[in-house]
């Protein structure tokens, strides 16, 4: 006898297999991979402003999706304006800003933080210090007090400030036994000299961090910590009328001084091509820099150069990357690009490659600086403008990653607007303008070229390749005596 749940089971069965016959007929050619649509356009809301009674600029961005908010405290001082004698002091006061501030010490404040769901960062850069909060909207109110504590009110304990200064001078001892870091405090060094602050690595010297004091910190503080030298920035879900009273309570009172007056660093001048080798005996790697100082982030090229250098070395599939990479097998990777600062940052080329094919992996570098300078075909400019357009909308997921991004507009002054046009810019780049920022920009004839090896392994073969004269040093001549 049939089940009685099954009856009517065979012509349902017969229906559902003779639907389903001209779906598999009618199946997709998966011989071919779909052709790609036209990369869509980032349209961002509008970014409002507003000013405290204090005088301090606030940017707000609505994010209704989820009840998160970040608010970033964000001024414009950074490793640029370390005192010439005293390098590494705008690091030193951003990292103890968080800890200890107003009434609570550093674990206090951190128990705090995490008792309200929260998150609390302060670092900086070469032209800005951030403290960061990221919050739920719940607990936004609680925590607002605490963010201006940090900003406004860092205790800079002694005790702190010596637990700081051990874990620097112990990353400066190990910087001497890590290839990476001597090849890029030599190529800064080198490009820019120590006394325009790209040549200056951003901890400072043993000697600096050293000598520091509280008091230092507390007259950096005192001088650049300034409503007018500072912005709120404010993504989430609050409306900005709901959350400026907070911050009228949080930062009304901030007082302060002028900005100092910056003087512009005098650009470096960059004559014929150079080499120079810094002896790691036993290296088991060569660590290569390659490039010149190039441009700052306000110029006009930047588009251009974006998508430029996404052909030569800013993607997994760029020239650099195939060739060396997946080409030669010289190493797990190769790439280039521009450090875009307030000031002309270097164009850089570089990889670490095995030691015997040092001077063979020198060699290609040289042939694909040389060949982007040469028209770029249109299909694989194509590829590369797709390629950074469609990475581009990754930067405003979430509001940590967005308040980032409105940073950057407040920092280099960009218009309000910026990003909404980025996308179409970016597409529009032709090859004649990526092979005009390419001769401007990229010049092998003027190129540094600095390699951290086995001296004894590589010098020979670096020497038959005749790139320029070739300057030998130590460990100790990067870093000083230990």
């Amino acid at each position: 006898m049939m089940n009685p749940t099954l009856r009517g089971a065979a012509p349902l069965v017969a229906l559902v297999c003779g639907l389903a016959a001209p779906a598999v007929a009618q199946a997709p050619d998966r011989s071919t991979p779909p052709r790609l649509g036209p990369p869509p356009a980032l349209t961002l809301p509008a970014i409002e402003r507003a000013t405290l009674a204090s005088g301090l600029t606030v940017l707000y961005m609505p994010k209704r999706e989820v009840p998160l908010v970040q608010i970033n405290v964000v001024l414009k001082v950074g490793q640029a304006d370390d005192p010439a004698d005293r390098p590494g002091l705008a690091s030193m006061t951003a990292a103890m800003l968080d800890e200890g501030a107003g009434e609570r010490t550093a674990l206090e404040l951190s128990d705090e933080v995490e008792f309200l769901g929260a998150s609390l960062f302060a670092g900086g850069d070469d032209h800005s210090t951030t403290v960061a909060l990221h919050v739920p909207r719940a607990k936004l109110e609680a925590a607002l007090p605490l963010l201006a504590d940090v900003v406004l009110r860092p205790r800079f304990d002694g005790a702190e400030l010596e637990r700081q200064r051990t874990e620097r001078l112990t990353t400066m001892t190990q910087w001497r036994d890590e290839p990476r870091a001597i090849a890029q405090a030599e190529y800064i060094r080198a490009l820019y000299g120590d006394r325009h602050p790209y040549g200056r690595m951003a901890l400072g010297t043993p000697a600096s961090v050293a000598s520091m004091t509280v008091e230092h910190l507390r007259a950096f503080h005192r001088t650049w910590f300034v409503p007018g030298n500072a912005a709120v920035i404010v993504v989430g879900d609050v409306a900005l009328a709901e959350i400026r009273p907070m911050l009228e309570r949080a930062f009304g009172g901030w007082t302060g001084g002028v900005v100092p007056a910056r003087t512009t660093p005098p650009a470096p001048q960059t004559g014929r091509r150079r080499v120079i080798l810094v002896d790691k005996p036993g290296a088991a790697q060569s660590e290569i820099r390659i490039g010149m100082p190039a441009v700052s982030r306000e110029t006009p090229d930047y588009d251009a150069l974006v998508a430029m250098n996404t052909v030569l070395g800013g993607s997994f599939t760029s020239r650099l990357n195939q060739k060396l990479r997946e080409e030669k097998q010289y190493t797990y990777g190769a790439r280039s690009g521009f450090d875009f600062g307030k000031y002309p940052g270097p164009f850089t080329a570089q990889a670490a490659v095995q030691t015997d094919v040092t001077d063979s992996a020198l060699v290609e570098f040289m042939r694909e600086l040389r060949g982007i300078r040469e028209p770029v075909p249109e299909d694989e400019l194509a590829r590369a403008r797709n390629y950074a357009a469609l990475r581009f909308p990754a930067r405003f997921q979430s509001v940590a990653s967005i308040a980032n991004q409105l940073e950057e507009l407040y920092v280099y002054d960009l218009p309000a607007d910026y990003y909404n046009g980025y996308v179409q810019r970016l597409l529009a780049v032709s090859q004649a303008d990526a092979r005009r920022v390419a001769r401007r920009y990229i010049d092998p004839d003027r190129f540094t070229v600095v390699v951290v090896g086995d001296r004894a392994s590589i010098e020979q073969g670096i020497r038959a390749l005749n790139l320029g004269p070739v300057e030998v040093l130590t460990v100790e001549d990067v870093f000083g005596k230990e």
